[in-house]
């Protein structure tokens, strides 16, 4: 055996070593493990019980823990001691008492901490919240300050005036007498040779005198103006704002010299021709009606007559030779412009002479009843005509006159026989067009009488003419010929044709002016096509689509019901027409005096307003109140917006503080020459909410916007309303229209809002007031809103934001829409349903330019401000109707708000189960005013750009909850 065996061998009876110990149990089985593991676990317990229970039985017998219960020493007291234990039951039922009272004593007081603890957590969070408000509103007013001190720098390093409406300045002297001119210099008058220009200061606001036609007379012996006339020129100019009883303030001196008839003619009213003696080319000269010796003497003629207007308006006689008082004499008018209806091409001086349209309407007011309705499109007649030709050769109008001695028509007879031809030939032709072509009267004029001037005379009469064109697409006009550039009967056709909707189609129309020609775009209104088109005129006419169709129709209403529709329109033309020659601004337009509901010695009480729990968010700087600038375009406007204004606004009569339509700036000039009164956000870098709040930003300099609340008899819901507004950012001033007739109580708390609030007391109980143009306004924007509106400061602030981008429209919250009634097809229902199309935005919380004020009080037809009186209801509708009129576009809603109602205001007119009726009412009424409807639907909403947007924590939103 080795030696290494033995070591082996004889370490089995002895314990064995570390290294032993690890062979051990690297051999040995996994079970066996297991099995000496568990034998641990069950052996262990037994012996940690064992030991347990000896330390148990070695304590002392006197331990307090000990579990027998005391009351069974009680088992061996003897019964002579029961006394003492009831005594000690008593003590303890005592004792238990006591402790009792004193732990609801603990409870009481522990109830009462926790109130008091709630109550100082309470306070510390209306501190914290205060603390919130005041740093909020120490952010705002440094943002105040450093707004102030900007305006202070612009107010310093300002280099151009302020511009407002101008002191007017005037001649001072009577036009000084100066020799006659040539009659050959008299034909070649033009504004720059035959006007004196320095009577007529830019600034003077272009004074007109009118020689009083009853007491002026410059016709000749045996004739008369006619007295309608006399009459109702002095009336519609006494209500012209440039009208001047002082010959020395003139500019423009007004001289009535016809409709001039015989005096035996002057008590007939007849409309058709009047005989009178009219010379003939090259025949002998005859009596003319104008005196020129009556003329020339004149008071203010001053030798030559300039700056005079001789007026002749054609009225009665309605005929081949009428309108044209100096056709065929020689009469010298001087350096006097000349208006009437019908001018030869020889006599006609263009940009100094101008072309008017008969006088065939009444004095003035609403003529919306004379017109007839829009749609449909295409009528009953593609094309029509009637009328029979006078003052030529040939044999087409029947026996005419004898041939003009020196004049040659044989080339007029041939194209307007072809023309003839072609006609009947188109209306007879295989097509689904209908057509109503008259070439002669039938049955014939009454008093046809021949004349020397070629021309289309009129068939049958006012009535029967206006039921052919309300059923015609377009109606013919014919040129008249014999070297005419206007005549009354073209003028007469074109009239009527615009009354009833019919699209006048001018055949010659290249040889021809029509009325106004300086200032109206005709080319929107009439199609003129030159007579070699007649061969393709039927293919034009069916190449128009609908859209043109009622567009060319739309805007020929809207030239005849501004323009030519009646006496007083006829007259501001003229008057506008002269005006904007010269360049010269209209008069302002007037505002409403605010008188306010208080007497001058009252001063009402005042309260500290109810702040209700804005939103902890900064929305603006507070300002102090900042007007906008008005009048600022007084020149420029007419200047550069000249067709827009006669064309567009169809408005060239009035000059307006400012307008929704001023044009903006490009977004550099902010930065570069034109900074003043910007404020860009995060001063050009942008940024999103915190400088958002900063400055208004946007693509006009800065403004406010004042608040109008109509009000009648609800002074608490009133007062509330005036509470919420207190720190609005940008609210200028707050105007309530006291629409009650009693005034308000004495003892009445208003609310001190931090701006001035002026009560105006409205001159009757109308909601029409809401729109009045008060002169106590003083900012463009409008927010409209009825006294029980309920709308948060940041509603108000977004909604002023996106009406600075859209300053022509409505914009507002509660949106509507006009619905088609599937029942009757032939009407439309008010709808406030919930709905993805709107048309409307009600005015009881809306933005509105300043300018619809105006609009609404003094050029919408009065039939819809009664209409409105009438129900106490739908001024709103109206407003919307006038708005969409004039820009073609629909309003703008903002956020998601459908209703604006207080919770719990008083009932409303609008509660009213009648409400809806009268609504209903009202839109097809407005449009039969209108001629048609012109709300457009709109399928969008308004809310700010990072509205639902992921930002960065340390980014804010424009508004947190919009």
């Amino acid at each position: 055996m080795t030696s290494y065996d033995t070591l082996g061998g004889s370490g089995g009876g002895v314990l064995p070593g570390i290294g032993g110990l690890w062979h051990w149990f690297k051999h040995m089985k996994l079970y066996r493990v297991i099995l000496l593991v568990t034998l641990c676990f069950l052996v262990g317990p037994f012996i940690f019980y064992h030991l347990l229970q000896d330390d148990e039985s070695n304590a002392p017998h006197n331990d307090i823990h000990r579990t027998r219960s005391q009351l069974d020493t009680f088992e061996e007291v003897s019964p002579l001691k029961a006394a003492d234990l009831k005594l000690r039951i008593d003590e303890m039922l005592r004792i238990k008492g006591t402790v009792s009272l004193e732990l609801r004593d603990l409870e009481s007081r522990r109830q009462k901490l926790q109130s008091d603890i709630g109550l100082y957590n309470q306070k510390i969070d209306e501190l914290k919240q205060e603390l919130a408000r005041q740093q909020t509103e120490l952010d705002r007013l440094k943002i105040s300050v450093e707004q102030a001190q900007v305006a202070q720098r612009e107010a310093v390093l300002r280099n151009t005036p302020e511009l407002a409406l101008p002191r007017a300045l005037f001649s001072d002297s009577l036009p000084v007498e100066r020799r006659p001119i040539a009659v050959e210099q008299s034909r070649a008058c033009k504004m720059s040779t035959c006007f004196d220009h320095s009577r007529c200061s830019l600034t003077s606001g272009f004074p007109v005198y009118l020689y009083d036609p009853d007491t002026t007379v410059v016709v000749s012996e045996g004739y008369d103006i006619d007295g309608f006339l006399k009459t109702t020129i002095k009336q519609t100019l006494g209500y012209n704002a440039h009208l001047t009883t002082d010959p020395k303030k003139a500019c423009v001196f007004l001289v009535l010299i016809g409709e001039a008839l015989p005096e035996h003619e002057v008590l007939k009213n007849n409309r058709y021709n009047t005989p009178q003696d009219r010379a003939v080319p090259g025949g002998p000269i005859q009596q003319s009606s104008l005196n020129a010796t009556r003329l020339r003497m004149l008071p203010f003629w001053g030798g030559d007559g300039r700056n005079h207007v001789l007026l002749n308006f054609a009225r009665r006689e309605i005929g081949t030779s009428a309108g044209n008082m100096l056709r065929g004499t020689t009469v010298d008018t001087g350096r006097a412009m000349v208006v009437q209806s019908s001018f030869e091409e020889s006599q006609f001086r263009p940009g100094f002479d101008l072309i008017s349209p008969p006088i065939l309407g009444p004095p003035g007011g609403d003529v919306w009843q004379e017109c007839v309705p829009m749609l449909p499109a295409r009528r009953k007649y593609l094309l029509s005509f009637q009328g029979e030709l006078n003052g030529q050769n040939g044999s087409m109008g029947g026996e005419m006159g004898p041939r003009l001695p020196g004049t040659d028509d044989t080339e007029a007879d041939t194209v307007d026989e072809f023309i003839i031809e072609h006609l009947k030939d188109m209306s007879s032709g295989r097509t689904q067009d209908h057509f109503l072509l008259q070439f002669e009267c039938v049955p014939a004029t009454e008093q046809r009488n021949p004349s020397n001037v070629r021309d289309w005379s009129l068939c049958g009469t006012d009535n029967s003419r206006k039921s052919v064109l309300k059923d015609s697409t377009f109606a013919l006009l014919l040129a008249p010929g014999g070297g005419s550039v206007s005549s009354t009967l073209l003028q007469a056709r074109l009239y009527e044709a615009l009354r009833a909707g019919a699209i006048p189609l001018i055949l010659g129309g290249d040889q021809v002016q029509l009325p106004y020609a300086d200032t109206i775009d005709w080319r929107r209104v009439v199609i003129a096509l030159p007579k070699a088109r007649i061969t393709e005129l039927h293919f034009l006419l069916r190449a128009i689509p609908d859209a043109d169709l009622l567009t060319m129709r739309r805007q020929g209403r809207l030239v005849w019901e501004r323009y030519l529709s009646s006496v007083q329109s006829t007259v501001d033309t003229i008057v506008a027409s002269l005006r904007d020659r010269l360049g010269m601004p209209p008069k302002p337009v007037p505002s409403v005096v605010a008188h306010s509901v208080f007497n001058s010695s009252f001063i009402p009480l005042k309260s500290d307003p109810v702040i209700d729990t804005e939103p902890e968010e900064s929305l603006g700087p507070i300002e102090p109140p900042y007007p906008s600038p008005a009048f600022r375009r007084n020149y420029t406007a007419a200047l550069m917006q000249s067709r827009e204004m006669w064309n567009d606004w169809a408005d060239p009569f009035a000059l307006y503080p400012q307008l929704p339509f001023d044009p903006v700036l490009p977004s550099d000039a902010k930065f570069i020459g034109s900074h003043m009164g910007f404020r860009p956000i995060g001063k050009g870098a942008g940024g999103a909410g915190k400088e958002f709040g900063e400055s208004l930003g946007g693509n006009y300099p800065r403004e406010q916007f004042t608040i109008v609340i109509l009000t009648y008899e609800r002074e608490q819901v009133l007062m509330d309303s005036l509470s919420r507004l207190y720190g609005l950012p940008y609210l200028h001033k707050v105007i309530v229209v006291w629409n009650s007739p009693k005034p308000p109580l004495e003892d009445l708390r208003w609310p001190d809002i931090g701006v001035p609030v002026h009560v105006v007391r409205a001159p009757r109980n109308s909601l029409n007031n809401r729109f009045l143009p008060f002169d106590a306004i003083e900012t463009e924007a409008v927010l409209s809103v009825d006294d029980d509106a309920h709308l948060r400061h940041d509603e108000i602030l977004f909604g002023f934001r996106v009406w600075r981008e859209h300053r022509d429209r409505v914009v507002g919250f509660p949106g509507r829409f006009h619905a088609w009634d599937v029942n009757t097809l032939d009407s439309w229902n008010y709808n406030s349903n919930y709905s993805c199309e709107l048309s409307m935005v009600l005015t009881g919380a809306a933005f509105i330019h300043k300018y619809y004020t105006y609009l609404y009080t003094y050029t919408l037809p009065q039939a819809i401000r009664d209409k409105v009186d009438e129900y106490m209801n739908c001024e709103d509708i109206a407003m919307n109707f006038l708005v969409s009129h004039v820009t073609r576009k629909p309003p703008v809603k903002v956020t998601s708000r459908w209703t604006f109602r207080c919770p719990g205001c008083p009932v409303s007119l609008s509660e009213d189960d009648t409400h809806f009726q009268e609504r209903h009412k009202c839109i097809n009424f407005f449009t039969k005013v209108f001629g048609y409807t012109p709300l457009l639907n709109t399928q969008y909403r308004a809310d700010s750009i990072l509205f639902k947007t992921r930002i960065p924590h340390d980014k804010q939103k424009c508004f947190k909850f919009i």
